[in-house]
């Protein structure tokens, strides 16, 4: 396949503004990402790009969980997050359901010091709330690692439907 926008071409602008929400509102690991050029291939910047998030340190990746918003309640979204929260439809809560995340995001985040992460990408809000209800038991050592694994994978998502739409590549 090959990029309609090359990548290893692209200045560094369009390249973040393309890249810098990957992992919520952390565009500097596409600027780090960036730097890293020529990619072979889609798999080659998708392995650069998670490479410079497992490579963060704790404080790093403390940073990157409290960037990610309260599920169901927070208002400002990114456009990659308000269509993740609208496919899970977490933006059609009833109000008992509004009532309960706006407490386990408080309890939790009280609890770990950073919001409940999880990728909602194929699961509807009662799955994502009986994940929420028995992750917060968890002890923190536990839900760090969760936490750090769900924002991997909310990563990879978002790459792989980047590099999947015909706005960025059509062969390589």
């Amino acid at each position: 396949m090959k990029f309609k926008k090359d990548l290893n071409i692209i200045n560094e602008n369009e390249f973040t503004s393309i890249f810098g929400s990957i992992f919520e509102k952390s565009g500097w690991i596409a600027t780090e990402t960036f730097k890293q050029k020529p990619f072979e291939n889609p798999q080659d910047l998708i392995t650069k790009m998670i490479k410079i998030y497992e490579s963060c340190s704790i404080e790093q990746i403390k940073i990157i969980l409290n960037l990610h918003p309260k599920l169901a309640i927070e208002k400002k979204l990114t456009s990659f997050s308000t269509k993740e929260q609208s496919e899970a439809k977490l933006d059609r809560c009833t109000k008992k359901e509004l009532e309960e995340f706006d407490q386990l995001n408080f309890d939790y985040e009280k609890k770990f010091q950073f919001p409940f992460i999880i990728a909602v990408k194929g699961k509807n809000k009662d799955v994502i709330l009986e994940n929420f209800r028995n992750r917060i038991n968890n002890n923190y050592e536990k839900e760090f690692q969760e936490a750090k694994k769900q924002v991997m994978k909310i990563a990879l998502f978002r790459l792989n439907e980047i590099l999947e739409t015909e706005e960025i590549y059509e062969n390589f």
